[in-house]
């Protein structure tokens, strides 16, 4: 019997013994009720309320502008749809670098306003003093290095991260340091396959890729993304499993059409 078919309700535990047994991790962000809905009744195991907000929900072009309080609102929203998931909120750009005080703050923040289960932060050595208050003051955190979308601008590129020697050596201390710190999981983003299989198999807790190849403990995907609402990205990590923007459209249209031509509503219709 899988872990994912008995457990009724996931924690971090869960996903530990996941691992441990060998059994995939699924992810997927959500933003919404009514999505996240949907998705925790098909059995995700963690969704993520993603400062990718910023980009799908009101489409700005980076994840930076997305405040403390918007985050809270979609994570707010989420906890109320979910039964079963776990409910990781990402702490957005400027809530957290720089003074373990205020992303101790922010997390508590996160924690009471929205009932979610646990926070995400970007980073590796830089943020574990952060990380250890929040920890210490019992709020679980999953951490995220590889690509860091918070730091596009100091990278200037959504490339693949960590391809050279020095910078691959340098992943794989972060999340050791992430680990020893007390993070129970991490996101690995945009690496080499090759990679994200040594530090699933160097570390004892759950690697969770996004373009980080196969031999990892899990993966996440943006929803809009796995779904087909977005049209205008397309990078090689992603698998789109409906065509959402074009099904939604051709919906639209035929309504549009319906109405115009007066044949919505039709005598079964109405009152």
């Amino acid at each position: 019997m899988s872990t994912h078919k008995e457990i009724t309700k996931v924690t971090t535990n869960t996903l530990q013994r996941m691992k441990q047994q060998g059994e995939k991790i699924s992810m997927l962000t959500a933003y919404d009720f009514s999505m996240a809905r949907i998705l925790d009744d098909a059995g995700i195991d963690v969704l993520l309320v993603g400062d990718s907000a910023s980009n799908v929900m009101a489409g700005h072009e980076t994840t930076l502008p997305i405040t403390l309080d918007q985050m809270i609102y979609h994570a707010q929203s989420v906890v109320r749809a979910v039964d079963r998931c776990l409910v990781v909120v990402d702490l957005p750009f400027g809530s957290y670098q720089g003074n373990s005080k205020e992303a101790l703050n922010s997390a508590i923040r996160v924690m009471k306003e929205s009932g979610a289960h646990a926070i995400k932060l970007e980073g590796g050595a830089e943020v574990v003093e952060s990380i250890k208050r929040i920890i210490s003051a019992g709020v679980p955190v999953m951490g995220h290095l590889g690509l860091t979308p918070q730091s596009i601008y100091k990278f200037g590129t959504y490339a693949v991260r960590a391809k050279e020697d020095e910078e691959a050596e340098l992943l794989v201390s972060n999340a050791h340091a992430l680990q020893e710190a007390g993070c129970f999981a991490i996101v690995l983003e945009k690496i080499p396959a090759a990679l994200g299989r040594r530090v699933s198999e160097e570390l004892k807790i759950p690697i969770i890729g996004i373009g980080a190849g196969m031999h990892v403990d899990g993966q996440v995907l943006v929803m809009h993304d796995m779904l087909g609402i977005n049209k205008d990205f397309s990078p090689r990590f992603l698998r789109r499993y409906l065509n959402m923007y074009d099904q939604v459209k051709e919906a639209t249209q035929r309504y549009i059409s319906d109405v115009k031509s007066k044949d919505f509503p039709n005598e079964q219709e109405q009152y």
